[in-house]
Order: C-alpha cells, then sequence, then structure tokens
C-alpha cells in the first residue's frame, strides 16, 4: 500500500505541473519535466501516471447522496440540484478538462517513446482516467467539446463548438477499451499497489457508463440534447440500436468480473464479535482495531475501483464521524427496506408499525439498522429515541468510525473511498437484465441481488414473490439499489437516468411518523422509558399527511416541498457562462437561456 502514496505524492507534483503548460516547461534543469528530458523512462511515465488518481472521487460529504429523496438533512451539499436552484455560474467544467490534459500529455508523449521497457500499463491508465473526466462531464453537461491532443493558447480547439453526448459517450467507450486491453488484472497487481486501476475496475466502469447511457435514453429521450445549432450539443451520431448494445454489454462485463475477477462481498456476519453489522465496519474499515472482529483493508475484497487512504499517509482530512451523524435520512428512505421475509413493509405481515420508536425496525433488512443504528457515534449503544440521532429523528451511521473520539478523531479517519464494489456490480447485472429483456430469471436474481439480500439478512427476490404479492420485478431492483447503496453518491444519477428526477426531488423530505389522536406514538428510549424529545414546535414547516407501510400519517417536515422547484432543464447543469464569453461556439443547455 505504501508504494501507492509515493506515487500520488510524486504524480501530484507532476499532474499539478502538467495542469499549466507554461510551468511545466520553465522548471529549472536539474527539476526539469519538460519533453526533451522527461518521458524517456518506464518510471517516468509511472510517476506522471500516478498523479492521475488525484482526479479520483474521494471523501468529501458532496459525494454522499445529501438532498436526494433519501435525506432529509438540509445541509448545504448538493441543494443547489436538491432543491432546484442551480446557478449559471454552477463548476465542475474546469477541473475536468485540466485532468483531460494531464491524460492528453502521457498519451501525446506515450506516441514517441522509443526506450526500452513496457509503458502500456500507464498508457491505460492514462485512457482510463480521460474516459472518467468525460464520463464526469457528460453527466453533468450532456455533449461537451472533446479534446484529444495538447492545446496550446492558439490551438483553433479552443474555439469550437461543443460534440454531441453520443460522440461523448463514443469517445469514452474507446478509450475504455484502450484501458482495458492494457491493464492488470486485479490479482496481478502487488499488495503493495493495492488501488491501482486493474481490468476489471476498467470494466466495471464501463458497464457503469453503458447503463446509464442506456438507461438515460430509454426513459429521457432526445429533447435535453437540443439542436446543436441554437442551443445543446445537438445529436450527431445517435443510433438507436446503441440502447440494447450498451445493455448486452453491462450483462457480459459483469459476468466477467463476477466470474473471474476474485472479488467477494465482504460478510463477518458469521462471526459472533461482529454482531451483524457487517455493512456497517465495511466502510468504516481501517486497521485491525477498526472492528472488534480485528479485521483490516487487506481482508476487503469486495472494493472494486476506489480510492486509498491510510492513517500514516493519507488520512480524509475532513471530520467525517461527526458530520455524518448529522446527515439525516429521509422517512421515504426508512420505508425501502424489505422486511426478514422479503417483502416490503407495505406488503408485509412482519411490518410492525410505529406506534413506539422501535417498532418500524423490526423483522428488517440488516442494511436498515447498519446504515442508521449500527452505533451511536458517542456512547457506542443503538439508540431509537426520537430526535436524539438525528433532527428527523433518524441518525446516519454509514461512515462512521468505529472507537470514535478514543481509537479514531476526527479529520484522522482513514477508511478506503469506494466508488464501485462488487455488490454495485451484482446491481448493474440485474437491472441490465430485466432493462434488456423485461424479465429475469430466478437464477439471475441469485447469482446477483439474493446474494446482497443473503448479507442484508432478508429472504430472496424471485418472480413468485413479485406475482404473489403484486410487485413490480423492476422497481424491486431499483429499491435494493437505493438500499444498498445508500450515500453512494449514485441517487442522483439514478433519478435522472430513470427520468424520475422532478418527481423524487419536489416532494417535502419527511422524518419520523409522529401520528395523530388516531394513530398515537409513544416514543421510547432503548430502556422502554417513555420520552417526550419530539418537540412540535422545533419544526418550522410543521407536519404532513404522507402514505406510509401502515397507512396514512402525519411525518415530521424536514425540508418542506415549498423549497423545492426541480424541473425538466436540471437532468443537465448550464454550460458555465464564464466559458461561453471565452468561447461563443458553445451552446447553453436547453432551459437555461
Amino acid at each position: 500500500m505504501k508504494n501507492i502514496f509515493k506515487y500520488i505524492i510524486i504524480g501530484g507534483i507532476c499532474l499539478g505541473m502538467a495542469s499549466c503548460e507554461k510551468d511545466f516547461i520553465d522548471l529549472e534543469p536539474t527539476g526539469s519535466f519538460q519533453d526533451n528530458v522527461y518521458f524517456k523512462t518506464p518510471s517516468d511515465f509511472k510517476a506522471f501516471s500516478a498523479g492521475l488518481y488525484g482526479q479520483l472521487q474521494g471523501w468529501s460529504f458532496g459525494n454522499m447522496d445529501n438532498n436526494t429523496d433519501l435525506s432529509a438533512n438540509i445541509k448545504g451539499e448538493n441543494s443547489d440540484l436538491g432543491h432546484g436552484t442551480i446557478d449559471v455560474n454552477s463548476s465542475g467544467w474546469k477541473n475536468q478538462y485540466e485532468g483531460v490534459r494531464s491524460c492528453n500529455i502521457l498519451l501525446s508523449r506515450s506516441d514517441f517513446y522509443t526506450g526500452d521497457g513496457d509503458i502500456s500499463t500507464y498508457v491505460g491508465e492514462a485512457y482510463f482516467f480521460r474516459a472518467y473526466n468525460y464520463f464526469n462531464l457528460l453527466k453533468s453537461f450532456g455533449g461537451v467539446p472533446i479534446i484529444t491532443t495538447v492545446l496550446d493558447v492558439n490551438s483553433p480547439e479552443l474555439y469550437g463548438p461543443r460534440n454531441s453526448r453520443y460522440e461523448v459517450v463514443n469517445l469514452i467507450l474507446e478509450d475504455l477499451d484502450k484501458a482495458i486491453s492494457r491493464l492488470p488484472i486485479e490479482q496481478n497487481i502487488a499488495s503493495n499497489d493495492k488501488g491501482k486501476i486493474s481490468k476489471w475496475a476498467a470494466m466495471a466502469f464501463k458497464a457503469q457508463v453503458e447503463l446509464y447511457e442506456a438507461t438515460w435514453e430509454k426513459y429521457n429521450g432526445q429533447d435535453l440534447d437540443g439542436d446543436g445549432v441554437t442551443v445543446g450539443g445537438g445529436t450527431a451520431a445517435y443510433d438507436a440500436s446503441n440502447r440494447d448494445k450498451y445493455l448486452a454489454d453491462v450483462i457480459a462485463s459483469c459476468e466477467e468480473i463476477m466470474n473471474n475477477g476474485g472479488y467477494e462481498l465482504w460478510n463477518k456476519d458469521s462471526d459472533a464479535t461482529m454482531g451483524n453489522k457487517s455493512m456497517w465496519y465495511l466502510f468504516n474499515l481501517e486497521d485491525s482495531g477498526s472492528n472488534p472482529g480485528g479485521y483490516d483493508k487487506s481482508t476487503n475484497k469486495e472494493f472494486i475501483l476506489y480510492s486509498v487512504y491510510d492513517f500514516v499517509y493519507r488520512k480524509s482530512n475532513i471530520n467525517i464521524t461527526w458530520t455524518v451523524g448529522q446527515h439525516f435520512p429521509s422517512r421515504k428512505f426508512v420505508d425501502m427496506p424489505v422486511c426478514t421475509d422479503g417483502l416490503p413493509a407495505d406488503k408485509s405481515p412482519l411490518f410492525q408499525g410505529y406506534h413506539a420508536a422501535s417498532d418500524e425496525f423490526k423483522n428488517r433488512d440488516l442494511r436498515l439498522l447498519n446504515y442508521l443504528y449500527a452505533s451511536n457515534t458517542v456512547t457506542g449503544v443503538p439508540t431509537l429515541e426520537f430526535g436524539t440521532l438525528g433532527f428527523s429523528g433518524y441518525s446516519n451511521s454509514k461512515y462512521a468510525v468505529y472507537g470514535y473520539g478514543t481509537r479514531r478523531l476526527d479529520n484522522t479517519e482513514s477508511a478506503n473511498w469506494s466508488i464501485i464494489r462488487l455488490a454495485e456490480v451484482y446491481l448493474m447485472y440485474a437491472e441490465a437484465i430485466y432493462e434488456l429483456n423485461g424479465s429475469i430469471t430466478d437464477a439471475q436474481l441469485n447469482a446477483s441481488i439474493n446474494k446482497l439480500r443473503d448479507r442484508a439478512g432478508v429472504a430472496h427476490l424471485t418472480n413468485a414473490l413479485v406475482t404473489a404479492n403484486g410487485l413490480n420485478m423492476k422497481e424491486e431492483i431499483r429499491r435494493e439499489r437505493a438500499v444498498e447503496l445508500y450515500r453512494e453518491g449514485k441517487r442522483f444519477d439514478d433519478l435522472k437516468r430513470w427520468g424520475i428526477l422532478e418527481e423524487s426531488l419536489n416532494p417535502s423530505r419527511l422524518g419520523r411518523v409522529v401520528g395523530d389522536a388516531s394513530y398515537i406514538t409513544s416514543y421510547k428510549d432503548v430502556n422502554g422509558n417513555a420520552t417526550s424529545s419530539y418537540k412540535p414546535q422545533s419544526y418550522v414547516f410543521g407536519e404532513e399527511a404522507v402514505a406510509t407501510p401502515a397507512g396514512v400519517l402525519k411525518c415530521v417536515v424536514i425540508d418542506s416541498k415549498n423549497n423545492h422547484s426541480v424541473v425538466r432543464k436540471h437532468y443537465l447543469y448550464p454550460i458555465p457562462t464564464s466559458q461561453i464569453r471565452l468561447n461563443s461556439k458553445l451552446l447553453q443547455n436547453p432551459g437555461y437561456n
């Protein structure tokens, strides 16, 4: 593992220099990275490519799905999209293109490499990261200018028009194919280099891209593309047949990863000391002291693409544990996990309702308990008293560390950040099969989603279960994705690609059921003592009657629907006005003119 931090430090210097060619060239000879003296040996390419890893998503509260429909808190992260208040000066553009430029530098120099030694892995990494940056641009803006060479201030490409989203997708997939053909399999990456991009990671990322694009095209059509003449990036290179091709490729890629990648779900629940909390400890896994079972990061074979952190070499440097406790789950999320019989709460006879604070957690999916109440981050004791752990009446435990305040303090947490893990591969596989065929077999469910349900301690999802209970298989697959990947930075993308952003984000974000005279709620602490911690006057938006698994009941309102104005245009961000001023050929996205 130490090697990866050495590469990040050395490569980070290279990357910083690469972002500005003038600075890159004007270095003194003793420290020069000029093209005529650099990129001569494999170690030069290795050091430079290592700097690209700083582009990976890492620890940031903005990556935790705040202000989605599953998040009741009203903290600032993602409030622009979550509330429909996107500013036309929103950014993200500049950083992604700086990343593209760094990749282009390495790729351009590889064309002239004549030295001894293989550089194919480092070239593969550059292709991967260029695709990674363009996918982020695609999700934010749709079609954007494609730049594959190293530009200077006189390059005409600086003042060119946008490419269509379909041309951008084609580039991303071409780059990922080039990366896949050059990168090593996970099994051949040395232990000190874990965290480097593998062939399987590139394949998993390609599956993510193809599933995103296939479902985007299926559920959103082309109205957000614009005509490319007066607005938007246009529809050049659109091919309706690509949608099914992408879905078939997702299935094939996921099958190869599942069968040959050597990954496995991290499930230590057979160890009595772990208390059925694998899905809590997985996300704060550090050294052997990070859980009562003594498991460290070397035991984690579930993460496929991730950012590497370390208590000595690279701490998170953000106050993870304290802050995630203030990231309040919504009523909608708490109702989502199924009961132990595999049925949704509104269909299951095992659901106990809301009369007492602990009732709704009885006979439920272990992920619900692990993500919300695995441990009180202060006392280490689960607590269900209203308001004690969160303003919504719920609290978030996911990402909070074991031994907070003694073993680990704020800003020193150093678990790895998962970008794609095996669980998501299972979910992509199942979703792609259903989207392609309109059906999925029980055997395919057993090879994917039901492995997650086994870890969650709930009965399998089967076609018979769906038919007998009037369920919708597509919605059940989506339910599994929402529950499993809670707060992993996927929810906004999912709502957009499924075409349900407005209907999901515009309703009020609600907290606990508080009932009324017809449905009495009596909140108690873990010792069974009555508590009056719910104080209606503390909630400025009052209460709202909504459908719950126990019927239409009053719930406390955390973020009123009156604050939400999400509309169709918000599926894409506006092109920053600063960029349009620099290049008049950049047409704005539909709805922002």
